[in-house]
């Protein structure tokens, strides 16, 4: 019964839902820019957002994704995308919770986010762009170094 009872408070993390919240591409120089020869410069910025959706334990968490590939000055291609996913954490001590869903729900989004902006970038007539994997541990200390947690968790 003890093993059943530790099952039961053992923290859990589940995926209600996931979609695609907002997805923007640019291609301002076609056709002229798909055929310029070089190696581009290609910038990315992620970030990471929360906030409850339901009473309880639910929340929203959103994956924003911007990447701008430029090449001699010129845009060759923008594309902007933000991934989220309703996720229920249950029996998370409330001191934890905060990285908890920065943390886990965002590494949970990422993979689909990817393959989403590399489908993108690739049906814009690039080669798809294969985002590295993200140290999203990393992100959330960088961010709480600058603006330290809030109670944007808060119910």
């Amino acid at each position: 019964m003890a093993e059943n009872e530790t099952a039961a408070t053992m923290p859990t993390l589940q995926v209600l839902t996931q979609y695609t919240k907002d997805l923007s591409f640019e291609n301002p120089g076609a056709p002229e820019t798909l055929v310029i020869g070089g190696q581009p410069q290609i910038g990315i910025q992620i970030n990471v957002n929360a906030r409850p959706v339901r009473e309880g334990a639910e929340y929203e968490v959103e994956l924003k994704i911007e990447a701008k590939a430029e090449l001699n000055g010129k845009t060759l291609f923008a594309v902007e995308l933000v991934y989220a996913g309703i996720f229920r954490a249950q029996n998370v001590a409330q001191e934890t919770l905060h990285p908890f869903i920065l943390i886990e729900c965002p590494r949970m989004l990422f993979p689909f986010a990817r393959q989403i902006v590399a489908d993108t970038v690739r049906n814009g007539g690039f080669p798809p762009l294969m985002i590295d994997p993200v140290d999203f541990v990393t992100l959330y200390r960088q961010r709480m170094a600058k603006t330290p947690p809030s109670n944007i968790l808060a119910s």
